[in-house]
């Protein structure tokens, strides 16, 4: 993990990502991309040949302005840090930054406040998941210390979930987690422990993997028994995949308790299948 990109409006929470972004470069000895999308309305944007109309150069100076006061920030001292001005919305900056930088990893804030589908869904946060190719990693919250130890990864362990179980592998790997591979059984999909246990060990044939453990996790619903599993083990993390398009409105599709998704206050990482 050598690149690692950081859109960026300038909030707090956009900055609660660039802190824990910064904690992964250094132990990755990375280097940061930060973007920010300027996102005008037709009549501002920039022109085909690149210059910019009158009206918009006062939000590109204020947007490097926000650049200059950013980079102050005592815990960037020791990184290298790139910044650029997109004039897309976010989701066409952010892929194509990802394409012409290489980027190894995507971290992000949220402005999310009362757990998953808040989180996500219609939000800035989603677009990018829905179309990243790359992993994404989602900050909710300040992490002045981001120490994962517990990285829980839920999965149907069918087959199109291996590559991304093995870029979450990677992932952890570079955090120096374990990783908790969570199988969550439920009444409308019920499986024996026999037939689940048979499933899991199968799957990780030939993923070379290492620093992990297999769990089964009985619940109501996969999305509860996540964040369940999650807080019986104190994990710091949860990570799974998604199918692109579908996003995680599809995989979050069904009524979660308010309650229970509240103390879902961790990070939450993404894999492409």
């Amino acid at each position: 993990m050598k690149r690692i990109l950081v859109p960026t409006d300038f909030s707090p929470q956009a900055e609660n990502a660039l802190k824990v972004a910064a904690q992964i470069a250094v132990k990755n000895k990375a280097e940061i991309y930060l973007e920010h999308s300027l996102d005008l309305p037709s009549h501002l944007a920039v022109g085909g040949s690149g210059s910019a109309k009158p009206e918009s150069l006062y939000f590109i100076r204020l947007a490097e302005k926000n650049f200059t006061e950013l980079l102050k920030r005592e815990y960037l001292f020791d990184i290298d840090v790139h910044e650029a001005i997109g004039h897309d919305e976010i989701y066409n900056d952010v892929k194509l930054a990802v394409k012409e930088k290489e980027i190894d990893l995507i971290v992000m804030g949220s402005h999310g406040t009362s757990g998953f589908k808040e989180m996500f869904i219609g939000s800035n946060a989603e677009k990018v998941v829905r179309t990243s190719e790359i992993p994404v990693l989602v900050i909710k919250n300040e992490h002045d210390i981001f120490d994962v130890k517990d990285f829980v990864f839920a999965t149907d362990f069918s087959e199109e979930c291996r590559k991304p179980f093995a870029s979450a592998q990677k992932f952890a790997k570079d955090v120096g987690a374990k990783i908790h591979l969570l199988y969550v059984n439920t009444p409308s999909d019920f499986r024996t422990s026999e037939d689940a246990d048979q499933i899991m060990k199968k799957f990780l044939t030939g993923m070379g993997a290492e620093n992990y453990s297999l769990n089964i996790y009985n619940d109501t619903s996969v999305e509860k028994g996540i964040l369940g599993f999650a807080k019986k083990i104190g994990a710091q993390l949860i990570g799974m995949s998604t199918h692109g398009r579908k996003g995680l409105s599809h995989f979050f599709n069904g009524s979660v308790s308010e309650d229970l998704v509240n103390h879902a206050n961790m990070p939450v990482i993404t894999f492409k299948i």
